[in-house]
């Protein structure tokens, strides 16, 4: 089974405030398939770490379509509170992020069957945070 990794961050400047989402997807050899960095408005940190997940997921069936389901996929986020309610291991008391964590779950389910979501040390996660950070500078 092949093996991908996407890397995801989401920023926000005021939390709420201007928002952006980074979005690194490598191969099991290392190699960058997609790389994607957009603005999406404003938003709180928490709403730009789902969108990233959800963006993430997204660039990666349509770069893969139906070969998603052979995938081994881990996506490795530095939000802890996200992942750990991405996981099923804390309640969501937003019901902003509600909408947003069925769409993840429904994709899953739908696409991803092979899937892990792990947390990448924040220092690991400098240059999507950079990178996302420079996306609102522009």
């Amino acid at each position: 089974m092949s093996r991908i990794t996407i890397f995801t961050a989401g920023i926000s400047r005021g939390n709420p405030g201007p928002a952006a989402t980074f979005v690194r997807i490598v191969d099991a050899g290392g190699a960058v398939i997609a790389e994607v960095v957009e603005k999406i408005g404003n938003a709180a940190s928490v709403f730009a770490e789902y969108q990233a997940v959800l963006r993430g997921l997204q660039i990666a069936q349509e770069h893969f379509g139906e070969k998603t389901k052979e995938l081994e996929i881990e996506i490795k986020l530095g939000s802890e509170f996200v992942l750990k309610q991405l996981r099923g291991e804390s309640q969501i008391h937003e019901p902003g992020l509600v909408p947003h964590f069925i769409e993840i779950h429904n994709l899953q389910v739908s696409a991803f069957p092979h899937i892990t979501f792990t947390h990448i040390d924040q220092g690991l996660n400098k240059e999507a945070e950079r990178l996302a950070s420079e996306a609102l500078d522009t």
